[in-house]
């Protein structure tokens, strides 16, 4: 049963059939295959929240924290139980025919491609509403339901992969990846209410106590509650026999966040706007723009379910941004909605805009690609000689690697950029999805590049791996270290890289270990503790005000 017509004003959205021609579905799973693989396979997990995450999962499937208590070195670090469960099974089950790293990146692979799965069929089902659907012409030739429906999917889910902000933490294996998913799939829940039966309360009891139990139950409260009102006031029948599935679902994930130790306070007390402002201008790019320009081409229909679905997960998102201080992490739980809020974008925008957007693309992508080369040419060959030498001073010690593997796949998306391009620019092309085609092929090739060859500079500059080769020799082997008010992603490097059993209470200096690691930051070094010796100073490559200091504790 549609939405009563009585209450839909014409639409801003004129669109002709040949508009909708479908993007290639073999095209579209090699954007995605672009974006989702790279990073995947042959690197460390990275310095921060990446490291922590993945030395929790580790920790569990080597039997070294309780698995209702993540901890590392000991300590309980309050991790998101869903998400380390997630990446520790992966580990065990790889045991041991596969890296850790790897095997514990592999759930967040797939949680990504479910978020991304998620976008194209939520976009998919709201545009099928009656209020989203275009204009009929007065003669005929206006696009087709299902047609049109598809080319608003493809460009919600080019919008996903043309955002800025999710290329380096959509590649994490972090607690809100799972967020990701779980935003994602309640969106897509809600959109298909009003076709499926089964499958959207499903969802809805997936989604909310995933995310629960993801680290965000504060939001799954707000999203749930904001659905639930939402969708008690829709006129279709079917949307708002979802209703009661949501507020069990809403109760549940409440009460999976005691049990799972999710709460937590995590309101800043002051917010810098000017930075809150950068933050959204490049985070969300370019899909900030398009979705503006749906706001305001579809005022008059904002109470719409094509719009008023995505606008609660938008809304929600930019709050706890704000509320947290201008984090980022929580931002990116809003790119589902915004996404497909760009996708509405495109059956009203004028050519110039797209345009604009195209050779924008063009230019920035293209500088950002010959720049990747010129560093690889450099390291490779020596010509030209700047770039090698600013990497030389900003990660000393390199050794550029040689892969041919990694060369032949940067060769490939190179080419496959080039066409692309051309493709783009050679005439007037009208399809629907067409002006979000280079924003996304530019963001997969960069990933692309960056993930062969810069792979081995970026995991230079990342990894804790080149920090352990330098103190493991002050670090004997079975010995315990003592790492007092050190960082979750640095025990967790101890533990990885260096295998070494790490205490890391507050109180770990005065226990049974005989080594101790302590982090100073500033220009002198400290004078060491009562009653140790240091015997290790070192730096990571890329760090000039931090040392790593390694103390032996001296015989009585």
């Amino acid at each position: 049963m549609h939405d009563h017509p009585v209450s839909i004003k014409p639409n801003p959205a004129l669109v002709a059939q040949d508009a909708v021609q479908r993007l290639p579905r073999l095209a579209l799973l090699a954007f995605c295959a672009a974006y989702v693989l790279p990073g995947l396979f042959g690197r460390d997990p990275w310095r921060g929240a990446d490291l922590a995450a993945f030395g929790q999962m580790l920790a569990l499937a080597e039997g070294r924290s309780s698995w209702l208590v993540p901890s590392l070195g000991g300590v309980a670090t309050g991790g998101a139980l869903l998400p380390n469960w997630l990446g520790a099974a992966s580990i065990a089950a790889g045991s041991p025919w596969l890296d850790p790293a790897l095997a514990a990146r592999v759930p967040f692979a797939l949680l990504l491609v479910l978020a991304l799965v998620a976008v194209w069929y939520a976009a998919f089902h709201l545009a099928r509403a009656e209020s989203a659907q275009p204009v009929p012409f007065a003669f005929g030739g206006e696009a087709d339901a299902v047609g049109y429906s598809r080319a608003v999917a493809d460009g919600a889910l080019l919008a996903v992969i043309a955002t800025l902000g999710l290329l380096q933490l959509g590649h994490e294996t972090t607690p809100e990846l799972a967020q990701l998913a779980a935003v994602a799939c309640l969106q897509w829940a809600l959109a298909a209410a009003p076709h499926r039966s089964l499958g959207p309360r499903l969802g809805v009891l997936l989604a909310l106590p995933g995310l629960s139990t993801s680290g965000a139950p504060a939001m799954a409260l707000v999203l749930g509650l904001g659905a639930l009102a939402m969708t008690w006031r829709d006129p279709d029948d079917r949307a708002r026999g979802l209703a009661t599935w949501l507020a069990l679902a809403t109760v549940l994930a409440a009460a999976l966040a005691w049990p799972t130790h999710s709460w937590a306070w995590r309101v800043a007390p002051q917010i810098d706007l000017q930075q809150l402002g950068k933050l959204w201008l490049w985070f969300l790019w370019p899909a900030w723009a398009l979705a503006a320009w749906t706001l305001w081409q579809w005022r008059q229909h904002l109470g719409q379910r094509h719009l008023a679905f995505p606008l609660l997960i938008v809304g929600v998102a930019l709050a706890a941004c704000v509320g947290m201080g201008g984090s980022d992490r929580a931002l990116m739980l809003g790119l589902p909605g915004i996404a497909v809020l760009a996708a509405f974008a495109l059956p009203t925008l004028r050519r110039s805009a797209s345009a604009a957007v195209d050779w924008f693309s063009v230019f920035f992508f293209t500088l950002w690609a010959i720049a990747i080369w010129a560093v690889y040419l450099s390291l490779q060959t020596g010509w030209p000689a700047k770039p090698a030498a600013n990497v030389a001073r900003l990660a000393p010690g390199f050794v550029a690697q040689v892969s041919v593997s990694a060369l032949l796949f940067a060769a490939a998306g190179t080419l496959a950029w080039l066409w692309l391009v051309r493709w783009r620019t050679a005439h007037h092309r009208t399809a629907l999805w067409k002006s979000l085609v280079l924003p996304a092929g530019g963001v997969a090739l960069i990933w692309l590049l960056s993930m062969t060859l810069g792979l081995h500079l970026f995991d230079y500059a990342r990894s804790y791996r080149p920090l352990i080769q330098k103190i493991i020799a002050a670090l004997p082997a079975e010995t315990c270290v003592a790492a007092p008010g050190a960082s979750h992603s640095l025990v967790a490097a101890l533990e990885y890289h260096a295998r070494r059993r790490v205490d890391a209470s507050p109180m770990a200096a005065k226990g049974t270990c005989d080594r101790l690691v302590l982090v100073w930051r500033g220009a002198e070094r400290p004078m060491p503790p009562a009653g140790w010796l240091e015997v290790a100073a070192e730096q990571r490559p890329t760090e000039r005000n931090e040392f790593t200091l390694v103390y032996q504790r001296r015989s009585p």
